[in-house]
């Protein structure tokens, strides 16, 4: 029995199944709006803004972490949320990877060096107004970070097959302008992984293992 079926949660593993996707950034069209149909929140005036996170997989052997965020607690918008590391696509980035690895850098002090980058996932449109490019990259361990505390207030690893357990994707809600607000909500300890983040991760397991 080779590495691969040894160890389904591995970054072996991981790599082959996203080989195995045929142009996977491409194809099903993702976002809020698959679990909002017709929301008034969607109907946006203004163009779409592109960003793009880095999708971090820790290669723990044969079991892999993902590696997150909680965002600042004093930043105006998504204020101690979860999130991966990422941003807005600047003028001056090459491509997505190259805006993906540089706010990683800036956000959590993660190299480029450290990260391998393999590909990328269908971009997700967020209710907030962004078209994000989730970029996947196998992280070798071992490394150091270095928080921006204006940006950051933790960085943390959740274990591959915990996020990859559909048991662990639960459906919650909130209310928007006296209208109901659909998400994908994963706790895990004292973390609470959901909105945009959780439906990225539910994104990465519908295409890669369901």
């Amino acid at each position: 029995m080779d590495q691969v079926s040894q160890a389904p949660f591995s970054s072996a593993d991981f790599r082959a199944r996203f080989a195995a996707q045929p142009d996977a950034h491409a194809g099903d069209d993702y976002g809020d709006h698959r679990f909002n149909p017709g929301h008034p929140r969607l109907n946006q005036s203004k163009a779409l803004r592109d960003a793009a996170v880095l999708i971090p997989v820790v290669d723990h052997e044969g079991d892999a972490t993902v590696l997150l965020t909680k965002r600042a607690e004093k930043l105006r918008n998504h204020s101690g949320q979860v999130a991966f590391p990422g941003g807005t696509i600047d003028a001056t980035d090459a491509s997505p990877e190259a805006a993906a690895l540089r706010e990683t850098f800036e956000e959590i002090g993660l190299g480029p060096d450290r990260v391998e980058v393999i590909g990328r996932m269908p971009d997700y449109v967020a209710g907030s107004g962004y078209r994000i490019a989730p970029v996947l990259g196998i992280v070798r361990p071992g490394f150091q970070l270095t928080l921006n505390v204006d940006e950051v207030d933790a960085a943390f690893e959740v274990p591959l097959r915990f996020l990859m357990d559909p048991a662990n994707h639960k459906r919650d809600s909130r209310m928007w302008n006296d209208l109901e607000w659909f998400f994908y909500d994963m706790p895990y300890g004292d973390r609470r992984i959901w909105g945009v983040t959780a439906g990225i991760i539910r994104t990465l397991y519908e295409r890669l293992y369901a």
